[in-house]
């Protein structure tokens, strides 16, 4: 209900997420069919645990849980650096496809090592009422 403060996001002064959680949705997304979030369900207070959250269909409509995009919360030049296999493979002999792959598979073991010291202090919660600034606080 929208009037319930218990469903308002705007509730919400800080969240609290595992780095590792944050850069494992964005790494699941860039490199698997669906979408990985971090995703913070009602009843909202103060300060809201983000778990990682796999899906192929936007509920949020349903549940009232609110979405924030792993990049979101991921420093924007470490994100801007995710290797990028498809460029690699596009000009590549088929012949070196799996070397590739595996130096590709390297490439992103190094930078979600990167990104997981690349959390940001804040981010913003998409809201009815609008953007909604909060304190994002590190777990571990």
């Amino acid at each position: 209900m929208a009037g319930d403060t218990e469903d308002d996001p705007t509730a919400i002064r800080s969240l609290a997420l595992s780095a590792e959680d944050a850069v494992n949705a964005y790494a699941y997304t860039r490199e698997n069919p669906g979408a990985a979030v971090l995703r913070v369900t009602p009843p909202f207070h103060g300060r809201m645990r983000a778990r990682i959250h796999v899906y192929r269909r936007d509920d949020t409509e349903l549940t009232g849980a609110v979405h924030v995009p792993p990049g979101d919360v991921i420093a924007d030049d470490v994100v801007a650096d995710y290797p990028d296999l498809e460029g690699e493979l596009e000009d590549a002999d088929p012949s070196e496809t799996d070397r590739i792959r595996k130096r590709h598979a390297e490439a992103v073991e190094d930078w979600q090592a990167r990104a997981e010291a690349a959390i940001v202090d804040a981010v913003e919660l998409e809201t009815d009422a609008g953007p909604h600034r909060v304190d994002v606080k590190r777990l571990g």
